[in-house]
């Protein structure tokens, strides 16, 4: 089996798509990775990436989880092939004329039939496993639900099956930041930055020190940082779609109850909870695998512990990859 150790933006055109709203789609271009070994030579692993994430997920330079992802890693290269798409209009392909002009035209829903599609249209009728964290897990749900003989395993990483109460209370403020603020992708993406990191997190790496060179708290040029990095790598009708894609995550909706959905799904669900996550809460995690427990379905959750928050699943890799092994 061949590896491919420089991996480049492909593209994949579907050619008629209608989302959930109604809206019809023509040549809508969908842009994707490969890393580890050729298609239809290896198992293959779907990853699907956050809310800011990309299809970058394991270059040398700067795949976003090529701590997990990577030669003789977790989900090893030299084992697999991954696959990751990236969410349409999400920029990341820098094409302006793909990035989606109304933001709420698709759902969570729609990204997961688009992948379907694209899935079946490169000819790969089986994964090894669908996994993300965050927004990537909840679309991984929901392929998980479209189609069930798809992955043998479905691995969701602080994330859920639905938007919580508390996710959607969220994304509001998001989006009244985004079509108000004179800086909306940098206010934002502030103001999130406080839900995907902890207090605790924030003490153990500033405590309180200052910046010099600034004249304010390290805490505030961090936010500051992070607000002016992602207003560079990210249009503001990417983030407004994205965020109002989070918020449409529920793999019930008009298909019935809980129980009645989830019966669908042939794969092993794996779901990994974070216990100081304070955006994808665990205990809503827990209160899945009672429910699938009542219904006799067999699953497994576990959790990281870190002081890290939602974030955790990008920091804490050797714990990760030490509550994964039985998957991969």
């Amino acid at each position: 089996m061949k590896e491919i150790m420089n991996s480049n933006l492909k593209y994949h055109s579907i050619e008629k798509f209608t989302t959930e709203t109604g809206v019809v789609c023509n040549d809508l271009e969908l842009s994707y990775e490969v890393f580890g070994q050729e298609l239809h030579t290896a198992p293959i692993v779907l990853v699907n990436h956050a809310l800011t994430g990309n299809s970058d997920v394991a270059s040398a330079h700067s795949g976003w989880w090529k701590g997990v992802v990577s030669k003789g890693n977790l989900i090893d290269t030299q084992k697999y092939t991954i696959l990751a798409f990236n969410i349409p209009g999400n920029g990341y392909d820098k094409k302006p004329g793909n990035l989606i002009e109304n933001y709420k035209d698709f759902t969570a829903r729609d990204i997961a039939k688009l992948y379907g599609q694209a899935l079946n249209e490169l000819q790969i009728a089986t994964l090894h496993a669908v996994i993300g964290g965050s927004l990537g897990g909840g679309i991984s749900w929901e392929l998980a639900v479209l189609y069930p003989n798809l992955a043998e395993y479905l691995v969701s990483i602080a994330s859920d099956w639905k938007a919580s109460d508390w996710i959607l209370a969220h994304n509001k403020v998001q989006e009244q930041i985004l079509l108000n603020s004179k800086k909306p992708v940098h206010d934002a993406r502030m103001m999130a930055m406080l839900f995907y990191r902890t207090a605790a997190s924030f003490k153990d790496k500033f405590d309180r020190s200052v910046n010099e060179n600034l004249g304010i708290p390290n805490v505030e040029s961090w936010l500051l940082h992070h607000g002016f990095q992602l207003e560079n790598r990210f249009h503001l009708q990417s983030y407004k779609m994205v965020n109002h894609i989070l918020s449409t995550l529920d793999i019930t909706r008009d298909r019935g109850s809980f129980e009645e959905v989830v019966k669908t799904i042939k794969s092993k669900i794996f779901q990994i909870g974070i216990d100081s996550d304070f955006f994808f809460v665990p205990q809503e995690n827990i209160e899945t695998k009672k429910r699938l427990d009542a219904l006799g379905i067999q699953s497994i959750y576990k959790e990281i512990s870190s002081i890290h928050g939602h974030d955790g699943f990008l920091v804490e890799n050797e714990q990760l990859k030490e509550l994964l092994k039985d998957v991969f």
